[in-house]
């Protein structure tokens, strides 16, 4: 901006005063560039909160040895704790917590057991990510609990002394005198398949006149040989032919035949087989119960549930599962069902294993 000076007059009639030359006003300077801002360094995200996750689980190492490393790389904050139990003792177990739970996830039960648990008040109400891509009759009408997958339940016996055409053809097949001492059977109170596999039985033979199942299972009981302790001691006895023929579920067949080169193989019976739906649930309660719905939702990815049909020859519970991504044993395989009715198998379940126990366990020889 340019200065004017100006100087007052001094006297009346006097000649003006001469001006001063003008002040050049001073030169103006650009403006000098400001410092160039230097950028903040970007901050370092904050590490995810670590959280826990206990799982009360049925399933045994060959299906947590594939899944959980890849749950652990997709949430590596989260450590997990592996609680391994029977279907039915998770159920005890999860019953015996109810005002202080120690799990958050029960993951492989009956569609029986987690229906008890579930009316037990003992599961939480969580609609998972995949909800609506399970069909209605393989899940909780109230979303307390989602089948993961269908266990066809099936004759088994050993190959290498057993031939194909010689092994039983169907369910009664099994109760012949020519069988006896020959089957080997898991114990049956702690095993959620072999409670299916004994309910299933007990319906079979009437819905209403439960009288005729239990003769039923007597027979079977008067071919059983031994009841093994557990699914991998029957599993040994049936290899090292101790006894030849058992009942039990398809995938672990197709994964001890597969897998584990054992000599034994299936017959699907031809009469129909009970499909067990086995599922999983939050548990109410549950401490940790944001790691759980993220292990619920990831255990039923699609591309999770192709590789484990693939590898562990199990049948996933989603209908958006494109075909071209499943095993060719899948796609030949005829799932024909035993008609049973599951409420009357659940409701009665507890009824009719410990008469069993009580009344026919080890009895049928006498």
């Amino acid at each position: 901006m340019t200065l004017a000076l100006t100087v007052s007059a001094c006297g009346g009639g006097s000649a003006p005063a001469a001006q001063p030359a003008p002040v050049p006003a001073p030169a103006k300077t650009p403006d000098a560039p400001k410092p160039a801002e230097t950028a903040k360094p970007a901050e370092a995200p904050k590490p995810a909160e670590k959280q826990k996750l206990v799982l009360y689980t049925g399933r045994d190492n060959s299906v947590t040895d594939v899944v959980m490393p890849k749950f652990k790389e997709k949430y590596p904050n989260i450590d997990v704790e592996i609680v391994l139990l029977g279907a039915q003792q998770i159920l005890e177990r999860v019953r015996a917590e109810k005002t202080n739970p120690q799990g958050d996830f029960w993951w492989g039960g009956t569609s029986a057991a987690l229906s008890t648990a579930a009316e037990e008040g003992l599961l939480d109400t969580v609609k998972p990510a995949f909800g609506d891509k399970i069909p209605a009759q393989y899940k909780d009408a109230k979303d307390r609990w989602y089948g993961e997958m269908l266990l066809p339940e099936v004759i088994m016996y050993n190959t290498e002394a057993v031939k194909k055409e010689d092994a039983p053809k169907d369910w009664d097949d099994v109760i012949d005198p020519k069988y006896k001492n020959k089957i080997i059977i898991r114990d049956v109170l702690p095993s959620g398949t072999m409670r299916t596999i004994y309910g299933a039985m007990i319906f079979r033979q009437s819905p209403t006149d439960f009288k005729k199942g239990y003769d039923w299972l007597l027979k079977l009981d008067a071919n059983t040989k031994e009841y093994a302790a557990d699914p991998t001691a029957m599993l040994l006895k049936l290899a090292r032919q101790e006894g030849t023929i058992g009942l039990w579920n398809l995938q672990d067949v197709m994964f001890q035949k597969v897998n584990k080169k054992l000599p034994l193989d299936f017959v699907y019976p031809a009469s129909g087989a009970p499909i067990l739906v086995d599922g999983v649930g939050v548990i109410k309660g549950a401490k940790n119960k944001d790691a759980a719905v993220k292990f619920y939702d990831f255990l039923f990815e699609p591309k999770l549930r192709a590789e484990l049909a693939e590898t562990l020859f199990q049948i996933p519970t989603r209908e958006d599962i494109s075909k071209d991504t499943l095993p060719s044993w899948l796609k030949g395989l005829d799932l024909k069902p035993l008609p049973l009715d599951w409420n009357v198998m659940t409701a009665k379940d507890k009824e009719w294993m410990e008469y069993w126990d009580q009344n026919i366990k080890g009895k049928g020889k006498k």
